[in-house]
């Protein structure tokens, strides 16, 4: 082989090198700015966050986002320990607890929705429950269905002389949170005895438990006898029978979009998002909140811009899947404030 031969060879083998990583840059760019974010919590909004995850992908093929529901309590823990992108919870942070977390957190408030009080009582279609024979069931100190103040609530309902199966949550919830939230305020002894909390000490005699909406949703649609509380949606995709609960001017409602909507219309969302409704004014009187928990500084501005996009999306864009599930949306005012601070904040 001459020198010249070999000059030349050799500038083949570059000038094809080189033409294949020009062929190749435009994949690894997508690959570089391809991102996966990963969040876990509440199963409360499982349903509106797995849609969330998939729409997002229709405006953001390179974004990839991953929920698991394990419950808002695992929500706010795995927030603290940093091995989530983003964590969800239908109780927020309590000031310690936003204290634990070293980079930073913020609640972005994403849904609102209803808790149905669901029962299982083979004849009984239409049952109403009171502000004082609610809180009196879940504190035990009502455990048969033929109660002369469950049946002063249904006068002409034939229930029966059986015990209440009581269904609860097995695991940290932020339906729970919610639930226990309205009857402590609506009821002295039961905030006394079990108060507000995501896993309550629950007085209830052989009370059946269950891990999540589903779990609680599955043990009360296959017990006879049996309620329980689960977020909306779970109650209707269950085929579940909702009580009618009676609200604050003493009217009876069922849990229905329009009935939250009313109840939350009048809630304020002070500068750190954190809001609580108890005691609604008016509408379905168990109603809540449910929030993301995003970091203030992230591993690297990749990810961080990743967040931003996807919280931009959520509050902008994903707001219109919320009522087709049930859920209510963030008023556009406070989404306004939210995305501000979100955009000017995460780094």
């Amino acid at each position: 082989m001459t020198f010249l031969t070999s000059v030349l060879i050799n500038r083949l083998v570059t000038t094809s090198l080189l033409t294949g990583a020009v062929a190749l840059s435009p994949v690894l760019s997508k690959i570089a700015s391809a991102q996966t974010l990963n969040g876990a919590g509440a199963t409360f909004p499982a349903p509106l966050y797995e849609k969330y995850a998939r729409e997002v992908r229709k405006k953001y093929p390179d974004l990839k986002v991953n929920y698991q529901a394990i419950g808002s309590g695992g929500g706010v823990s795995q927030t603290i320990a940093g091995t989530v992108d983003f964590g969800a919870s239908d109780a927020a942070m309590t000031d310690s607890e936003i204290a634990k977390v070293k980079n930073g957190v913020i609640l972005v408030p994403t849904a609102g929705g209803a808790v149905s009080v669901v029962y299982n009582l083979p004849g009984v279609n239409n049952l109403r429950l009171s502000r004082t024979t609610l809180p009196d069931i879940f504190s035990g100190k009502i455990t048969n269905w033929s109660d002369a103040k469950i049946k002063a609530d249904n006068p002409g309902v034939n229930l029966p002389n059986q015990p209440i199966k009581f269904v609860v949550r097995a695991d940290g919830s932020g339906t729970t949170f919610i639930f226990t939230n309205h009857l402590s305020a609506i009821n002295g002894y039961f905030k006394g005895r079990i108060g507000t909390n995501r896993a309550p000490k629950w007085t209830l005699p052989n009370a059946l438990k269950g891990k999540g909406n589903p779990g609680v949703a599955a043990l009360v649609k296959s017990n006879p006898g049996s309620i329980g509380y689960v977020e909306y949606d779970y109650a209707t995709k269950n085929n579940l029978k909702s009580a009618e609960l009676q609200n604050k001017k003493g009217q009876f409602v069922a849990p229905s979009l329009a009935s939250a909507n009313s109840a939350l219309s009048t809630v304020k969302f002070p500068d750190n998002f954190i809001t609580f409704e108890g005691n609604p004014e008016q509408g379905y009187p168990i109603v809540g909140l449910t929030w993301m928990m995003v970091y203030k500084q992230y591993s690297n501005p990749t990810k961080a811009d990743a967040i931003k996009k996807w919280i931009n999306w959520v509050l902008k864009d994903g707001q219109q899947y919320n009522d087709d599930l049930n859920y209510t949306k963030i008023p556009s005012d406070v989404v306004n404030r939210v995305l501000k601070t979100v955009n000017s904040t995460v780094k």
